[in-house]
């Protein structure tokens, strides 16, 4: 109803571009980074022990990295969209995500998100960005591709934001009440902003030209990421909790940021804009699923 909320106030004028890109800026760099330290850096070390999950979620990424770049090598998508192609199959939403852990999991569930991402978001990183620029149609040399990751993954808020939780929470100090507040306060402002922000950038008129393509990615993504996840959290004994947020994590529809990565390592921004809006539309019924499992 929020993404909904956001596609109506930007078609009748309430919001604008400026505003959107501005409140993007704000979540990515300040509120969502703050909301992860929080949630993280307060979670109990035993959350931390759960290796059947994160051995899991990393083995999935990787299983369908593979597939996905196999459908590139078979059916010949042209240079300039592989990259992008390959990271819409197994990029995921983290708003959406903490949005809908958090409402039916609870705090503990949003905690074990939390690590989750804060574990995969790196190698996720690694990933999209080799490949956009190894399928670059610009001549980058090797150093410069390996130094260009880098710099991605170390400068990514998100990242250090989930990582200094991991090592706060394990100092088990916990945070002192006047930061906890505004942690809290600050908070509020997050998942409401995200997903009116997702909803104004919404546009079905970008899916014309890169419909089958993007149909593709989000398959990969909200069919058969889910399966092969089912399938490695049976093969590592994965239950409960655990269980439940991984398969919310398997069904999330592909990242708003790879519009915005695709942009500056020169992929197809219009085939991203695509998979965002179809995947995100047609995740209503991977969650669906997801939650009733």
């Amino acid at each position: 109803m929020l993404i909904l909320f956001g596609c109506l106030l930007k078609r009748f004028g309430l919001t604008n571009d400026t505003f959107l890109a501005t409140s993007d800026k704000l979540i990515y760099y300040i509120f969502f980074p703050a909301l992860l330290f929080w949630k993280i850096g307060g979670a109990s070390t035993a959350l931390f022990s759960s290796s059947g999950l994160y051995k899991a979620v990393i083995c999935t990424v990787l299983t369908v990295f593979v597939l996905s770049s196999l459908f590139i090598k078979l059916y010949k998508v042209p240079a300039y969209k592989a990259g992008t192609f390959s990271q819409c199959c197994y990029r995921f939403n983290t708003y959406i995500g903490v949005a809908i852990v958090l409402t039916a999991l609870g705090e503990q569930g949003l905690q074990q998100f939390g690590i989750i991402i804060g574990i995969i978001i790196p190698i996720v990183n690694v990933l999209a960005v080799s490949m956009l620029i190894w399928f670059s149609e610009q001549q980058i040399p090797i150093g410069n591709r390996i130094g260009q990751t880098v710099k991605a993954v170390m400068s990514n808020p998100l990242i250090i934001a989930c990582i200094c939780g991991i090592v706060y929470a394990n100092l088990q100090i916990g945070f002192p009440h006047f930061i906890d507040n505004t942690l809290q306060l600050a908070s509020f402002v997050t998942l409401p902003l995200a997903l009116m922000s997702i909803g104004g950038g919404l546009t079905l008129s970008r899916m014309k030209d890169n419909f089958n393509l993007s149909l593709i990615t989000s398959l990969f993504k909200l069919l058969v990421l889910p399966l092969t996840g089912y399938l490695f959290f049976k093969l590592f004994s994965v239950t409960g909790l655990s269980f439940q947020v991984g398969m919310i994590f398997f069904s999330l529809p592909t990242s708003a940021a790879l519009y915005v990565l695709s942009s500056q390592l020169h992929g197809d921004t219009n085939l991203a804009s695509a998979s965002i809006v179809l995947s995100t539309i047609l995740s209503f019924f991977s969650l669906s699923i997801a939650l009733l499992i």
